[in-house]
């Protein structure tokens, strides 16, 4: 699905707004839930932070949580995607060997870094229900969220994991 750049800008300008009344684990499960609620192929959303050699689920909204609450680095899309230092784009999961499923339902992901300068701090993770769900403009409109959310990411830092 394509994200076009109005309902993108739109969508930027309330993440902004909920960034301005709300910090760390809050700000991060509304944009997370705002994200999903805003754009339909978003079947379930998460926000990751990197630990060590660790991704923690910082914030996520979806209808069910996932138990992939801690993921290794070597493990999964999530943990390619902070190891290859890039956005990942999964067209149909059934045909990717590293990916760990999470609901029967998922059949695409996206990943996106979060970078704290040249470092990866976190990711987006998001799923769809339907194969290539994503595009080049998700990873350019995921790369502008992830952008904005390295503060609140920072803040969750030695929280426990989004359960």
């Amino acid at each position: 699905m394509t994200i076009a750049d109005i309902p993108a800008t739109a969508a930027r300008l309330q993440l902004n707004a909920i960034l301005s009344r709300l910090a760390g684990r809050q700000a991060l499960a509304e944009i997370c839930r705002y994200l999903r609620a805003e754009f339909r192929h978003f079947n379930w959303v998460g926000v990751y932070r990197l630990e060590g050699d660790r991704l923690i689920l910082a914030a996520w909204d979806g209808a069910a949580a996932t138990e992939h609450v801690e993921i290794p680095l070597g493990q999964g899309v999530c943990g390619r995607a902070a190891r290859e230092k890039r956005t990942v784009v999964v067209g149909d999961v059934q045909k990717d060997p590293e990916y760990l499923a999470c609901f029967i339902e998922t059949r695409s992901e996206i990943v996106v870094p979060v970078y704290d300068g040249p470092l990866v701090v976190g990711e987006i993770d998001i799923d769809g229900d339907r194969v290539n769900a994503y595009d080049a403009s998700d990873a350019r409109f995921l790369e502008s969220v992830a952008r904005l959310i390295v503060e609140p990411l920072r803040a969750t830092s030695g929280e426990p994991a989004a359960t």
